[in-house]
């Protein structure tokens, strides 16, 4: 009889276990009790860069969701491995907030605004038109620019929120330089939670609810896919790509049941 190899789940968490800051999807937190109670390995990643994975699971346990703070993966721990692996103990101008500050320094690198190797702009609510002046000088500087992802808008309790996407378009339109960015839909960020876990593309799901970040990812990543309708994508808004996810249901309740096969015949 030969063995099945069980199943790997990434998945992001605004969108598919949170619908905003404060909201949890429904169902969410019988689908993370259900993966604990059977073995089955997961990691949930956010291109959020705003809070630190610590911070994070304090958020989500007053919102109700138990996730481990080392099953939290974001793209300022992306950020920082890469930059420890390009240029160790470096130096960068960070435009962001403590997740993004404490995983740089944390692998070494040191916060500076004095011709530093890299302007590292990430998630914030607090953007300030001096700092991002910072930002442009010294990129034009010479700096070279990173940014923890693309995303351009986020969910907030009104409505959409700019992201770090929008204000690295800002810096990119003054400066003329394309940011590198770490987060989603760059496949280091699928690549790193793998190393992480363990595991392996061909045995891993992602679970999102973008299709130009998540989906991409894991498609381009050699992964199964699974879009969710309970964050920023409508019933039609797979037709719109020329990818397609493996699967759509509408939210994570709905596979709550049968965590260790979500693709039967």
């Amino acid at each position: 009889m030969v063995d099945v190899v069980p199943w790997t789940y990434l998945m992001d968490l605004n969108g598919v276990l949170m619908r905003d800051e404060e909201h949890v999807v429904e169902g969410a937190g019988e689908f993370l009790a259900a993966l604990r109670s059977r073995g089955i390995p997961h990691l949930v990643f956010t291109n959020d860069s705003v809070e630190t994975p610590h911070d994070q699971r304090a958020r989500l346990l007053g919102c109700g969701l138990d996730v481990p703070e080392e099953s939290i993966w974001t793209s300022a721990l992306a950020t920082a491995q890469f930059l420890d692996q390009q240029r160790p103990g470096g130096t960068a101008y960070v435009v962001g907030e403590a997740g993004l500050t404490a995983a740089l320094t944390d692998v070494g690198y040191q916060l500076t605004d004095d011709a530093p190797d890299y302007v590292v702009l990430g998630e914030t609510r607090t953007y300030s038109f001096a700092a991002i002046t910072t930002a442009i000088r010294l990129v034009e500087g010479g700096a070279r620019f990173l940014a923890t992802n693309p995303d351009e808008k986020g969910p907030g309790r009104e409505g959409s929120l700019p992201a770090t996407g929008a204000v690295a378009a800002l810096v990119e339109r003054v400066t003329g330089q394309t940011p590198y960015y770490v987060g989603k839909p760059n496949p280091l960020m699928m690549r790193f939670a793998l190393r992480a876990l363990g595991a392996h593309s061909e045995h891993t799901i992602v679970l999102g609810d973008r299709m130009d970040t998540d989906i991409r990812c894991g498609m381009e990543s050699g992964m199964q896919t699974i879009l969710v309708l309970s964050g920023l994508s409508k019933a039609d808004t797979a037709t719109q790509f020329p990818y397609q996810p493996t699967k759509i249901i509408e939210s994570v309740a709905d596979i709550a049941d049968h965590v260790d096969d979500p693709f039967p015949d």
